[in-house]
């Protein structure tokens, strides 16, 4: 046989001991594959038959396993077991001859009452070290008086249960041992004395082991069967309450097991095993804290009892007690420095805690004892995917599969992993090969529509999502991304139906992406307490200690950006004049550069923009705060917030004495490591503070900077050159399609019924959502050539084209951010809806910094009837445009000098608060 086989069937048996019958099956029958009458995995497979009743299947294995090692006693003791179960008499009698011929022998083998022990195996040491804790074991005789334990366990014999009177008479005898009513008790049950000697109540060493291998191969009732007979002849054998115990724990009726170890521990209470398996079973039902007190108990027993404190080291760890739970293992290692699980599960632990470096020296201190420890390879491959050691990652998870190459996690990290450095199509095949090994893997179809969704190709991101509720349908991360992809490609009905559940997802205790439910719902509150349980889910970790404050004030303060966008990106669009400006002489300014390397003008812009430029893509969130530490920054500004490609972790470590959220992302981040949020008092009024966590910096007119020197394409364009009507009048929306809900867009519909000649100018995007808006347009009686979407062309001819329209008009939940600043700047006039949150206030916050409050409105019926007037009273409009073409000369929404100095005014008292010794506190920043 060769070492892969042997060690095949090593892990095999250990499934087996374990009770995990059905892995155990696969690799016996992978090894059948490879050599058909192997002896061993044949026989074993033809037990763990018998011990399913599935006798006649048993048959041909086991008649295999006896052809090809006839040596072996227990072969011919399972096969003739087997052939009288089944009623096959005279055959058993002829295969006992040949046995006897051959030589077999032995008490068990004379009486077929009991099977020869070949492998030795272990009832009670099987490995349950994932398992955890506290159980008080009370005498009935503790609730009431002797007299009522005799009367209460007569009426159970009378009500035929023997078996709670017997355990009622035991509980007397414990306490109790010479009561004769006890004794008469049992005997009358038992049909017989109960031995008065403590010897003569031990399970004799044979009729034990016969016990243990019955367990040890599966075969529980009978087990059962023969364990119920032995305890009517040594009603006070605590070996064999605690093998009666293991034994019902495996059929699954825990209570009854908790029982049986109960009455082991009466007998003998400096008993630790049964104390251990509590602990296992209470931990399996969720009562973490009576583990605990259960291993704490089998400790108190047996100090150096080295897998007990394995198992309450998982058991803390559960109940997210983590620094309690790693110096339990390191106390399991200090008593057995080989113990690789200890070190895996430490390495778990730390892993939970943000602790990545940590963890993955765990991990391969693990794998020195244990080389091929599957698991250790697999989970120090996502601890080095969270280092952003990508390469390394990969190759940890490829390790992984060679050990084991149907190991579907491994394939799912593996995906998450490529698809972190852009090879999604990789991705996407390696989330398909998890599927193919686990097929209800909720999260890797989960992950795959990630990946689909980054490809474009929505409808199939789509369909990956259902598949993964299909499976899971309480899944809420996957539940919010398809909702938020389903609003992408503008799918109203399918969004509709999940209207009564959305205020529900990432509310409660599980988390979802923030962001994805901005569009969906103006809930402030739901917002906040959404962006507060992701918080605590995605970023455990501790910070890093606080950096030594230095003990003068500096004279230049070191500001830190940092962003995923620095790119051809709104964001970039509206800092990027802000960061050319910064004052020199006061302000040192670097820029972190988290995603993506691809030269463009605007990229090339932002370098040069900052006195330093760092691309920390890849690094990990702990490294790059150490980077921005090593730096002196002083002020970390975070400018992504809870978008795409989050970075915040970075933030949890604490990057800077001083944290900043700030443009990129439009509400709270709910976290206890950002200390500020850049605002105004149109966006978060006295009467909303209470729904952002950070405290408030408020800037004197709107919080959004913007570029007063964007230019406009010097090219002519014609209302033709971008497939717009001449003679039309044109309402305009460059807002994302995600932005827009069947609310918004059923009053476009019923104004472009009103307004003779018009159209709606829409912002290209997928196929499927111009088929639906154009599907829904022809529901309300608008012919769909009315919609017409604007074309994807250079940002100078985007500006300029605004001119081409007559009206912008804005979505609800989620406002023209960056959009609104570009119609504005273009001399577009934009209507909007106050809204409740900071999404659907900030066209308010611009329009009000522009001097056009009017175009503000507070209900959706004073939009549309003022959207209709200006559609109609060409004078009316006409003077607002005028207008916006003056204020945006005289007004500060693009007057980006001055909202430099406010921001730098808003920075200076941040650092001078921190450097004063003062907790964060409100910042108003006057005109």
């Amino acid at each position: 046989m060769t070492d892969t086989l042997k060690k095949l069937l090593q892990t095999g048996a250990k499934f087996q001991q374990l009770g995990q019958f059905e892995l155990a099956s696969q690799i016996y029958t992978s090894i059948l594959k490879a050599q058909p009458q192997n002896s061993d995995a044949n026989y074993n497979l033809g037990l763990l038959a018998v011990g399913a009743d599935k006798l006649e299947e048993a048959l041909p294995f086991l008649e295999t396993a006896l052809e090809n090692d006839a040596d072996n006693v227990l072969h011919w003791v399972s096969y003739i077991d087997a052939l009288l179960e089944v009623g096959r008499i005279e055959d058993a009698q002829a295969v006992f001859a040949q046995a006897k011929l051959n030589g077999a022998k032995g008490e068990g083998f004379d009486k077929l009452e009991r099977k020869l022990n070949g492998a030795k195996g272990t009832l009670l040491k099987a490995n349950s070290t994932n398992l955890g804790t506290k159980y008080q074991l009370p005498n009935i005789l503790d609730n009431i008086s002797l007299h009522q334990a005799i009367k209460l366990a007569k009426s159970k014999v009378q009500e035929s249960n023997p078996e709670e009177a017997r355990l009622i008479y035991q509980d007397i005898l414990y306490k109790f041992p010479k009561n004769k009513r006890a004794h008469d008790g049992i005997k009358n049950l038992t049909g017989g004395l109960v031995k008065k000697s403590s010897k003569a109540q031990e399970l004799p060493q044979d009729q034990q082991q016969s016990l243990i291998d019955l367990y040890n191969r599966g075969q529980f009732q009978h087990a059962l069967k023969q364990a119920e007979t032995l305890i009517q002849k040594f009603p006070l054998s605590a070996g064999l309450f605690n093998i009666q115990g293991a034994i019902l724990r495996s059929l699954g009726r825990l209570d009854l097991s908790l029982l049986a170890f109960k009455k082991a521990i009466n007998i003998k209470p400096d008993y630790a095993e049964p104390y251990k398996i509590i602990g296992v079973i209470l931990k399996e039902q969720g009562k973490l804290d009576e583990a605990i007190n259960a291993y704490r108990k089998a400790i108190s027993i047996k100090p150096d009892y080295v897998e007990v404190f394995g198992n309450m080291g998982n058991a803390l760890r559960k109940q997210g007690k983590l620094e309690e739970a790693v110096e339990t293992y390191k106390k399991a290692l200090s008593i057995r420095p080989n113990y690789a699980e200890a070190y895996y599960n430490m390495g778990n632990t730390l892993a939970d805690q943000g602790k990545s470096e940590e963890a993955i020296k765990a991990y391969i201190k693990a794998l020195s004892i244990k080389p091929n420890y599957v698991e250790a390879y697999h989970n120090m491959g996502v601890a080095l995917k969270d280092q952003g050691k990508l390469e390394e990652a990969i190759e940890a998870c490829k390790k992984a599969l060679l050990l084991k190459p149907d190991y579907a996690e491994a394939y799912n990290n593996l995906g998450v992993t490529l698809a972190s450095q852009g090879k999604l199509e990789e991705a996407t095949k390696a989330y398909k090969k998890s599927l193919t090994f686990k097929p209800d893997y909720a999260e890797a179809y989960n992950n795959m529509a990630i990946a689909l969704r980054d490809q474009g190709k929505l409808e199939e991101a789509i369909e990956a999502y259902d598949n993964a509720l299909k499976i899971k349908p309480n899944y809420e991360t996957a539940r919010t991304a398809k909702l938020h992809q389903q609003a992408h490609i503008c799918d109203w009905d399918s969004i509709e139906k999940d209207t009564a559940v959305i205020p529900k997802l990432g509310t409660c205790e599980k988390y979802v992406s923030p962001f994805d439910l901005l569009p969906l719902e103006d809930s402030p509150k739901r917002h906040q307490t959404r962006s507060k349980i992701y918080a605590e889910a995605k970023y455990p970790q501790n910070p890093l200690p606080p950096p030594v404050k230095q003990s003068k004030k500096t004279n230049r303060i070191r500001i830190g950006y940092f962003s995923t966008d620095f790119k051809e990106h709104p964001v970039a669009y509206l800092i990027a004049k802000v960061l050319e400006k910064h004052n020199r002489d006061q302000f040192e300014v670097f820029g972190y550069s988290l995603h993506g390397r691809k030269q463009s003008k605007m990229r090339q812009r932002l370098i040069k923009s900052f006195d330093c430029f760092v691309n920390v893509q890849g690094v990990s969130d702990k490294n790059v705060a150490l980077q921005a530490r090593h730096d002196g920054i002083d002020i970390a500004i975070d400018l992504t917030g809870y978008t795409q490609n989050t970075r915040a972790g970075i933030f949890a470590y604490r990057a800077a004495p001083v944290q900043i959220n700030y443009l990129g992302y439009p509400g709270t981040l709910s976290a206890d490591f950002m200390d500020y949020i850049v605002t105004d008092k149109c966006l978060v009024p006295r009467e909303k503070q209470k729904y952002y966590n950070e405290k408030k910096i408020y800037l004197p007119n709107t919080y959004m900077p913007t570029d007063d020197s964007r230019e406009f394409s010097t090219r002519s364009l014609t209302r033709r050159d971008m497939g717009l009507p001449e003679n039309a009048f044109v309402f305009c929306c460059f807002n994302n399609n995600y932005k827009i809900t069947r609310l918004e867009f059923s009053i476009w519909m019923r104004l472009l019924n009103k307004v003779e000649n018009s159209v709606l100018w829409l912002r290209q995007s997928n196929q499927q959502s111009h088929l639906n808006l154009k599907n829904e347009a022809q529901k309300q009686n608008v012919e769909p050539s009315r919609i017409v979407f604007a074309d994807r062309v250079p940002m100078d001819e985007h500006l300029a084209r605004h001119r081409l329209a007559d009206l912008f008009v804005d979505t609800f939940s989620f406002n023209a951010h960056t959009t609104a600043t570009e119609a504005l700047w273009a001399g577009l006039p934009v209507v909007t809806k106050m809204g409740q949150g900071f999404a659907a206030r900030v066209a308010g916050s611009l329009l009000n910094a522009v001097g056009l409050p009017e175009l503000i409105t507070q209900t959706d019926q004073d939009y549309e009837a003022l959207i209709l007037e200006l559609a109609t009273n060409p004078k009316m409009l006409t003077k607002i445009k005028q207008k916006l073409a003056t204020n945006r000369q005289t007004h500060p929404l693009f007057d980006t000098d001055q909202y430099t100095k406010h921001l730098e005014d808003a920075y200076q008292q941040a650092y001078q608060n921190y450097f004063d010794g003062n907790p964060p506190q409100t910042i108003t920043v006057q005109k």
